[in-house]
């Protein structure tokens, strides 16, 4: 079958049912989403396929009906480089295993809702787990980054350069 991820269209020869992460990181060599439990619910395996942020650890790779984004593809958009810029400035990372999915998670939300209140970080973010417990500095550096796009959408709307 053909996927396509990160922009490059992959051909594998895998049984239907793989689960994707397996796809991912086995037949691929993409790394990015972890591994954790196997049962989708710790969110380490967070990819999007689409604008959808999905568990790849349970997700049958004959399901895929988009392009697959994983944390590598993350680096030319806007909402991706300013929820990574955030993580930074918060200093979300203290292990770091979870952060990939966490990171996949928050560009969903953003990109969903621009402006979330604690309520939508909380659903949207409640199938990640952090063992470190890192949540706070997840849901600043969430905060931060909504600021960050909002700054951003109205320098562009008002023809500023920054």
């Amino acid at each position: 079958m053909e996927i396509k991820v990160n922009g490059k269209k992959h051909s594998v020869d895998v049984d239907d049912n793989m689960p994707l992460l397996w796809v991912l990181r086995d037949e691929l060599g993409i790394h990015g989403p972890k591994y954790g439990c196997g049962i989708a619910m710790c969110g380490a395996c967070t990819v999007h396929i689409g604008d959808t942020p999905i568990r790849s650890c349970s997700f049958p790779v004959s399901q895929v009906f988009d392009e697959i984004k994983t944390i590598e593809s993350t680096t030319s958009a806007s909402t991706d480089q300013l929820v990574q810029k955030a993580w930074v400035e918060h200093q979300v990372a203290q292990c770091g295993y979870c952060q990939p999915g966490q990171i996949m998670s928050a560009i969903a939300l953003l990109k969903a809702t621009p402006s979330p209140s604690d309520d939508d970080i909380d659903n949207a973010m409640s199938g990640n787990l952090c063992r470190c417990g890192t949540y706070p500095r997840i849901r600043a550096a969430i905060k931060t980054a909504s600021k960050y796009l909002i700054d951003e959408k109205n320098i562009i709307t008002l023809g500023g350069v920054e």
